[in-house]
C-alpha cells in the first residue's frame, strides 16, 4: 500500500478511547449519528490536521502548524463521526466529536490515494481563509507528521464541499494549487469613495 498513515500519539488515541467509553461524552455529542449507534465504536484512520494560516504569494515554502489529530469513528464498517484531539500543556486530549460531509469525502480521497502508484504520507490540511479542507499527500513517508512544510511536489486533494471553482477530489500538486489559492484570498482593489 503506497499510502502511509502515521501512527497518532498514544495519548491522543487514549483520549478518544476514553471519550468513546464515556456515556456522557457520547450522549452530549452534537452528532446524532454517534448517539444513535447501537454497536461498538472504534477510532480509525488517525490523520494529523495541519492549518495553513496565511497564504502569501511569496516564493517561500508555505509553513503549516499542527492543530489536531483526527480519527474517523467507525461502527459496523462505516464512518459515523470523527473525533479531534488537541495539544494542551498536559499533552494530547480529546476535543470534540463531529459529523458532516467531510467524513465520506475523506474516506473517498483516502481510497483514491491508496490506489495511486506513488508512496506518500496522509495528512489533512485546513485552509481557513477559503473554508477548505484537503487531504495532503506528503511525499516523504518517513517524515515527522508534525512537520509543516508543504513541498511543491506534495499533492493536495480538496475535500467536498470545496470552494467554488475548485473541484473536489481532483489531485493538485502544491506548486499548481497554491497560486490559485493565493489569487482567491488576495485582497481586491480598494474602492474609491469619490
Amino acid at each position: 500500500m503506497p499510502l502511509h498513515v502515521p501512527p497518532a500519539p498514544a495519548p491522543a488515541l487514549r483520549s478518544v478511547l476514553a471519550a468513546l467509553g464515556s456515556p456522557t461524552a457520547v450522549r452530549e455529542a452534537r452528532t446524532s449519528a454517534l448517539r444513535s449507534v447501537q454497536g461498538p465504536l472504534s477510532p480509525e484512520l488517525p490523520l494529523p490536521v495541519h492549518v495553513l494560516d496565511r497564504i502569501a504569494p511569496t516564493g517561500a515554502a508555505p509553513l503549516t502548524r499542527l492543530a489536531a489529530w483526527r480519527f474517523l469513528i467507525r461502527s459496523e464498517g462505516r464512518a459515523v463521526a470523527a473525533a479531534d484531539t488537541v495539544l494542551t500543556p498536559d499533552g494530547w486530549t480529546f476535543s470534540h466529536f463531529f459529523e458532516g460531509p467531510y467524513l465520506a469525502s475523506t474516506e473517498l480521497a483516502v481510497r483514491q490515494a491508496e490506489a495511486s502508484a506513488t508512496g506518500c504520507q496522509a495528512r489533512l490540511l485546513s485552509i481557513p481563509e477559503l473554508y477548505m479542507l484537503t487531504l495532503w499527500l506528503h511525499g516523504d513517508t518517513e517524515a515527522d507528521p508534525s512537520g509543516g512544510v508543504l513541498a511543491p511536489t506534495d499533492v493536495l486533494v480538496p475535500l467536498a464541499p470545496a470552494p467554488p471553482g475548485i473541484a473536489a477530489h481532483r489531485p493538485h500538486r502544491v506548486a499548481d494549487l497554491l497560486p490559485v489559492i493565493s489569487l482567491r484570498v488576495a485582497p481586491g482593489p480598494l474602492l474609491s469613495s469619490a
